[in-house]
């Protein structure tokens, strides 16, 4: 098994967990499973209604490095005002509300995270055609949080998840210490226990396991997740004039064995 490793970062991001419809509609402070296979099925033109598709991936395991955990920010969001009453958005029952909708609509400003997605290597493959030449164009939990380029950093990783610990460059990050001993602080999520983690991983429970993306019919499963905090090379710290172009070296470029 191979992977790839990808890139999250854009002005808004959104990785909603638990308020699907809701008025107050959440973030999670990270991308969940559930956004990223999402992600992926919608590139790869998979209908919301196709459930049993999702099987594909559930051999896809992924890990989480938090560049930069970015600020939450609250939208008052309104839809339908100032309409006739057949115009304002539509009800469950198959009325219409006849007023504005009025929703909180969380996001997460300008965070970076980095991905490493673990798995076959037929699925992978899939995956990262389709994130070249995508269905739907992938977007980071809502249609309107566009990511930045580059996206796909790496196909066919040997150990996606090591690249994130030794040779992905590390976004800048106003908020993070300065480096001690050679090293800088780094968060990550991981759907299993860590070997080499040095300090003891906190557990938490999420419910972004997608077993359905019908409208109609969302369900989700729990898993756990393993938080730790890693010391990475400071030589991974990108300036921000520098960090594009180390990107995109690190991206065509294979890694130095």
């Amino acid at each position: 098994m191979s992977g790839l490793v990808l890139r999250l970062a854009g002005p808004l991001q959104s990785w909603g967990e638990r308020s699907a419809f809701l008025l107050d509609r959440d973030t999670a402070p990270f991308p969940t499973r559930s956004a990223m296979i999402g992600m992926f099925a919608a590139a790869e033109g998979v209908p919301r209604h196709d459930t049993a598709a999702l099987e594909r991936y559930e051999d896809l395991e992924f890990t989480v490095r938090v560049d930069r955990p970015g600020t939450r920010l609250v939208d008052y969001h309104t839809a339908g005002g100032g309409k006739p009453r057949d115009e304002t958005a539509a009800t469950s029952g198959g009325s219409n509300k006849g007023a504005a909708v009025i929703t909180h609509r969380h996001y997460l400003t300008d965070a970076v995270f980095v991905v490493a997605v673990t798995g076959p290597d037929t699925t992978t493959d899939h995956i990262a055609q389709a994130l070249h030449q995508p269905h739907w164009a992938p977007y980071l939990g809502r249609r309107s949080c566009v990511p930045d380029e580059p996206l796909l950093l790496r196909t066919r990783a040997d150990d996606p998840a090591a690249e994130l610990l030794h040779h992905v460059p590390l976004s800048p990050d106003p908020a993070r210490p300065a480096p001690h001993d050679g090293t800088v602080p780094i968060a990550f999520l991981r759907e299993r226990p860590p070997l080499s983690a040095q300090d003891e991983a906190d557990v938490v429970t999420v419910q972004d396991v997608p077993r359905s993306f019908d409208p109609h019919g969302r369900r989700h499963d729990r898993r756990r997740l393993h938080r730790t905090v890693e010391h990475l090379p400071a030589r991974l710290a990108a300036s921000p004039h520098a960090l594009h172009d180390r990107l995109i070296d690190y991206a065509t470029k294979e890694t130095a064995a």
